[in-house]
């Protein structure tokens, strides 16, 4: 007689199931706004909340933080992030903030879709998807991951994956668990996530694009671009949902 699975793959396989059943009911039913439940059409917002995400007036190119006419920031000029590139759906405030939130804490992996579509539209904006050969998604720590049942980033990365044709890429895990960076002061961001993340494998010349849910201090996104710069990634670029505004928490 085989031995039951374990807790942790029951939980997972039972919040997958509960997810290709959310999928199905929608498929069948009109598709109402993940935010305000108002009829949406073919998407996953419907037009007043899809305006709540329109782009601000600029971006920092290197690490996304808002700044007007999309110049490189003072803090990239003198202090370059690790990763060569940054792209933010929208800011990580109402409404966006809700919904990764629920994503995140809540299992609701049917929420895909409408997170990831402001960052889908920034990267055909900017045609991102010709600078990189390949997404990684930011690993969650094996504990996390098992607890979690899912990688919210791996999540939004598939649906990057399907909208842009770019292959979702394995071989980075993160070999160190620290606190939630959500926990920790901004200053000890940075300590907490040093030496977090291996490459399992080599990149030699590949140009990858770290996808995640949400950029605040950079501190867990370049500690991971690092690994990949050390397995001989020749480009690495973060893509994230939300990027936290300037003093704000996530």
């Amino acid at each position: 007689m085989s031995n039951p699975a374990p807790a942790p793959l029951y939980k997972s396989l039972a919040r997958r199931c509960a997810s290709a059943v959310a999928g199905l009911a929608a498929a069948a039913l009109p598709r109402v706004c993940a935010l305000c439940g108002a009829d949406a059409g073919a998407g996953p917002l419907c037009s007043g909340c899809r305006a709540a995400f329109a782009p601000g007036a600029g971006a920092c190119p290197r690490c996304a933080i808002a700044s007007p006419g999309g110049h490189l920031c003072g803090g990239c000029r003198a202090h370059p992030p690790a990763f060569d590139a940054a792209i933010a759906g929208t800011a990580y405030d109402f409404p966006m903030a809700n919904l990764v939130r629920r994503l995140k804490y809540g299992s609701a992996l049917e929420l895909v879709p409408a997170i990831a579509a402001p960052l889908i539209a920034a990267i055909a904006a900017a045609r991102a998807e010709r600078r990189v050969d390949a997404l990684v998604a930011l690993p969650l720590a094996p504990a996390r991951q098992r607890e979690r049942g899912y990688n919210q980033a791996r999540e939004i990365a598939r649906e990057i994956g399907r909208a842009t044709g770019l292959p979702l890429t394995h071989g980075l895990d993160r070999a160190l668990a620290g606190p939630p960076q959500a926990a920790l002061p901004w200053r000890e961001r940075a300590r907490n996530v040093r030496g977090a993340f291996v490459a399992r494998r080599r990149f030699d010349g590949e140009r990858l694009a770290l996808v995640d849910d949400v950029l605040t201090t950079g501190s867990t996104a370049a500690a991971a671009a690092a690994a990949l710069a050390r397995a001989g990634a020749a480009r690495i670029e973060v893509w994230v949902a939300a990027r936290t505004p300037p003093g704000a928490r996530a």
